[in-house]
């Protein structure tokens, strides 16, 4: 993968050129897009003024789920389409998209069946109680939709014993749990980058820039800044897409539109060190309704820790969103209601985030009501800006693929040229050449274990996080070092294969998004200032922007996300309702 200082000289070296697509905003979307564009041959150029995947696609509850909940406010096609994505991806990207069994426990048996008959025909938007019928009659739906492409059992129904045999701490008024399975994104940032190598190994010719902001439009230009350097790059696009998520109505002002499209909404998540609820959960999911008839969740990422999430208030400001206290209250509360006693407390959060989701502008009173769906918005051409933009509303991560073959069949129609080839059986990054049973995974890890001189033991991770890429990752560490980072889960060799390999700006790039680090409690002092000595030898840093880098990092992880060996004493986190 080139790297940036490399793709920023050539931006720089050849400013009067036609550029077919500038894509702004490289969250999973746009992301999706430029992958699909490569795929037809139509080189893009894909700027985000963070790093890639580093808004709202850094903030979900890392599922790739059919949206059972969408059949509520009756969205049957987007149902539809999330769960044959979500059965595609799991073909496509079996290292990081893995089957999860999700539980939904009830709590009667009849309850909201007349609510929901009244939502059916569009009588009512807000979301209400549901017993077990309704949930049963949900999964019917689901089942079907998703029968032609299925790769997972269908749904059952536990009684009330069993329920409570399988998981001994539920609320004891849940009357019985309907299984379904979904899917869980290990580690969403990790399949985004792979999307990026994908598409730049197709098409050369793409870019894709971190760090990189339009600021203006001007004629038939725009002009992009290096939110580095400082520098300054004229571009002249033949088409702009804006898929800015959450900053999307911004990114319209800076090109001279001026119409408001954007209605987020906050969702907060919460990683906790809780190894009792860990252990009751084993491999699956809590999917429960909560007092205010909102849908929230709870798994365990290992053995000892848990995700919890996750809320939806309304909130229009998407730079540096934090978890509230309020919310982390509301959680703590929701959580007592379906797993009684237990008694979560604050110093159990080990990591916590929040996003801002790109919904429509709604006037809903209920946050629950508002689609989830995307649409594309074309604004024309006109006398000021004679380029045509394309704006993304909405959009989420199961449904990113079919969102950017929609937006990509436009921008080709656009072009006057076909959509030729689909995205929908590509196998993702590190899952070419994957084996797909426990043998085959054995022989390839003792394979790459015997190359690399590295136990095999120690390729076994390697290979769940990067797929058939371990073999490089391992080369790597066996001539750039094995010495184990923090509590071992990473290697100095590793770093510098990320490093290398994944272009990677500033230090939060690599502890929050390159690795798992936040959802392993795998963070401490010694750990980022191992990291950016690393990272100063690979990109030459100097002393003061290698002390800068770890400031900025470990203020940002001790109070934004609450990193506890970071956490600032004379400081809170910040408080938003």
């Amino acid at each position: 993968m080139r790297n940036r200082a490399e793709l920023l000289g050539k931006l720089k070296a050849s400013p009067g050129d036609e550029t077919l697509v500038l894509i702004v905003g490289a969250g999973i979307n746009g992301i999706g897009l430029y992958r699909d564009l490569a795929l037809q041959g139509v080189p893009a150029i894909l700027i985000d003024k963070g790093d890639f995947s580093s808004g709202t696609s850094a903030a979900p509850s890392r599922l790739i789920h059919g949206g059972l909940r969408y059949l509520e406010t009756c969205e049957f096609a987007l149902v539809r389409e999330s769960v044959i994505e979500r059965n595609h991806l799991v073909r496509n990207a079996p290292h990081l998209v893995k089957p999860i069994p999700v539980w939904v426990p009830a709590f009667n048996w009849f309850g909201g069946a007349f609510s929901a008959a009244l939502r059916f025909l569009k009588l009512k938007k807000t979301p209400g109680a549901k017993g077990i019928l309704v949930v049963k009659l949900g999964l019917v739906f689901f089942d079907w939709f998703g029968r032609a492409t299925r790769n997972m059992p269908t749904h059952r129904i536990l009684s009330r014993a069993a329920s409570h045999r399988m998981i001994p701490g539920l609320a004891d008024r849940v009357c019985a749990v309907a299984e379904y399975y979904d899917a869980r994104l290990v580690h969403p940032e990790r399949l985004a980058l792979e999307l990026m190598k994908d598409a730049e190994q197709d098409c050369p010719q793409s870019m894709a820039l971190s760090y990189v902001s339009l600021q203006k439009s001007h004629g038939r230009s725009v002009t992009l800044r290096d939110e580095i350097s400082g520098e300054t790059i004229s571009l002249t696009p033949r088409l702009v897409v804006n898929c800015a998520g959450a900053w999307a109505d911004a990114v319209d002002r800076n090109l001279g539109i001026d119409k408001r499209l954007i209605g987020g909404t906050r969702g907060s998540h919460l990683v906790m060190r809780r190894p009792d609820i860990a252990q009751q959960l084993d491999d699956g999911m809590l999917y429960f309704e909560t007092h205010d008839f909102r849908a929230c969740l709870v798994y365990a990422l290992d053995s000892e820790l848990i995700l919890l999430g996750t809320t939806d208030i309304r909130d229009e400001a998407p730079d540096d969103p934090a978890c509230s206290k309020e919310e982390i209250d509301y959680l703590f509360k929701v959580l007592d209601e379906v797993l009684p006693g237990s008694n979560a407390k604050e110093h159990e959060i080990v990591f916590a985030y929040a996003g801002i989701r790109p919904l429509p502008w709604s006037g809903a009173s209920a946050t629950g009501a508002i689609s989830r769906d995307h649409a594309l918005h074309v604004f024309d051409a006109d006398s000021t800006r004679p380029y045509p933009v394309m704006t993304l509303v909405g959009g989420k991560w199961t449904t990113y693929r079919a969102c950017a073959e929609q937006i990509a069949e436009a921008v080709m129609k656009h072009l006057g040229k076909a959509h030729a080839n689909s995205t929908l059986s590509q196998p993702i990054g590190g899952s070419k050449g994957l084996p797909g049973d426990q043998p085959g995974l054995e022989s390839l890890r003792a394979e790459i274990s015997k190359e690399s001189g590295i136990a095999e033991s120690g390729i076994a991770p390697l290979l769940r996080r990067y797929g058939t890429a371990a073999r490089d990752v391992a080369k790597t560490m066996s001539s750039a070092g094995t010495q184990p980072l923090g509590d071992g889960k990473y290697h100095s060799g590793e770093i510098r294969w990320i490093i290398r390999n994944e272009r990677v700006t500033r230090l939060a790039d690599i502890i929050l998004r390159r690795t798992l680090l936040p959802f392993e409690d795998g963070i401490s002092a010694g750990v980022v200032d191992a990291i950016a000595a690393i990272a100063a030898e690979e990109l030459g840093w100097t002393d003061e922007r290698r002390r800068a880098e770890i400031e900025h990092t470990s203020v940002m992880l001790g109070g934004r996300y609450r990193v506890r060996a970071l956490t600032p004493t004379s400081s809170a986190p910040p408080e938003r309702n």
